[in-house]
């Protein structure tokens, strides 16, 4: 039997079975057996064919920006009106075939752009180029889902469920769960909050299909069923996504009003540029980057090129080693100015967490 028959074969089951706390073990393995032959599925085997022509970009700039959507949907128009990029644009489906990158500079940050090929649903399961499409969107640091606003929200709901089947997690966190296997003793389950959703029956019951039996289990958040498996998997990635509503230009103020309350979105109308300076002012938002400006000894500060720093890297080492990685060998401290100190300049570590708009002057080791 095909892996495909066994992922239809157990939601099937799953779909026969009520939920109530009767079933909840049985549906809680089901998950977990459905998760190993997702990941089974999604795994290339070794040797065979290449990756796919036009699929491997080569990263470039401080973050990574894939559009994603059904063929025609207007994301080669937004991509080449934004970017500058061409991407071959037609009123028919499938016309992007292959991955186009593109680079957009804002706020002095430059940020990649790629417009990946029309999603089709069944991409989770390997239809159409849809496993190197998702491929591709797992290493972006955020997602655009472009959505033709005349179509129904059916549309948000399958390509969510593709990218969740490829174990992307849009707009959430990593759930605070810790496993820590161990020789003996059995399964130790602990919560510093109420689990609603699971019992040690059923946290054993999952662990069980992983083969794990001795452990301890630590939950810092209210966790489901599907949070404990995300964890057990540990091949997930969660990313922020903006629902982008395109063709704003066809339809009515009442219905704008309405459109506008789905969280996550933004509505624009890439043919006329509509809407786009909100558009990118929620990508910056999203993105969470930090733009830092460097300040010479002497000198007045420089504002015309900050350098920007992610997320998981805004300390002064992080910004020392954006600038050049050979700083930090003869690195003493550094003096800052902005919202990250209390006194305007003050001296700091390589530890220190900067703010947006600081300045910082980097004094070294003599």
């Amino acid at each position: 039997m095909s892996i495909l028959q066994k992922i239809k074969d157990i939601e099937d089951e799953m779909a026969r079975t009520q939920k109530n706390k009767a079933t909840s073990y049985h549906l809680g393995t089901l998950k977990a057996k459905l998760a190993k032959l997702r990941r089974e599925l999604l795994t290339p085997s070794t040797g065979g064919g290449g990756a796919g022509v036009g699929f491997d970009v080569a990263k470039t700039g401080v973050a990574r920006v894939g559009f994603i959507g059904f063929p025609s949907v207007g994301k080669s128009t937004l991509m080449s009106k934004l970017s500058g990029t061409h991407s071959e644009v037609g009123a028919y489906e499938f016309t992007t075939l292959t991955t186009v990158p593109g680079v957009i500079h804002y706020k002095g940050a430059k940020i990649q752009l790629l417009d990946l090929p029309g999603i089709i649903e069944g991409a989770k399961d390997g239809k159409g180029r849809g496993r190197q499409v998702i491929a591709v969107a797992r290493t972006c640091s955020l997602i655009f889902i472009v959505l033709d606003v005349l179509k129904p929200l059916g549309d948000k709901k399958i390509i969510e469920r593709e990218l969740e089947g490829f174990g992307i997690r849009l707009n959430k966190k990593p759930p605070s769960i810790q496993i820590k296997k161990k020789e003996r003793g059995g399964i130790n389950v602990t919560s510093s909050e109420t689990l609603t959703h699971l019992d040690k029956d059923l946290v054993k019951s999952i662990l069980s299909e992983y083969k794990i039996s001795n452990a301890e289990v630590s939950f810092k958040c209210d966790a489901t069923m599907d949070e404990l498996i995300d964890v057990l998997e540990g091949n997930r990635v969660y990313i922020p996504c903006i629902y982008v509503l395109n063709k704003i230009d066809q339809i009515s103020i009442q219905e704008l009003d309405i459109i506008y309350r789905i969280p996550h979105s933004i509505p624009i109308s890439s043919h006329h540029e509509w809407n786009f300076d909100d558009l990118l002012a929620m990508m910056w938002k999203y993105l969470n980057l930090t733009r830092i400006y460097t300040k010479p000894k002497g000198q007045l500060p420089d504002y015309s090129q900050p350098v920007v720093l992610r997320a998981d890297a805004r300390t002064v080492e992080g910004f020392c080693n954006a600038i050049h990685k050979g700083i930090m060998r003869n690195f003493k401290n550094a003096l800052v100015w902005g919202a990250s100190v209390k006194h305007n300049p003050q001296k700091v570590g390589k530890d220190h967490l900067l703010e947006d708009e600081d300045v910082v002057q980097i004094i070294k080791r003599i």
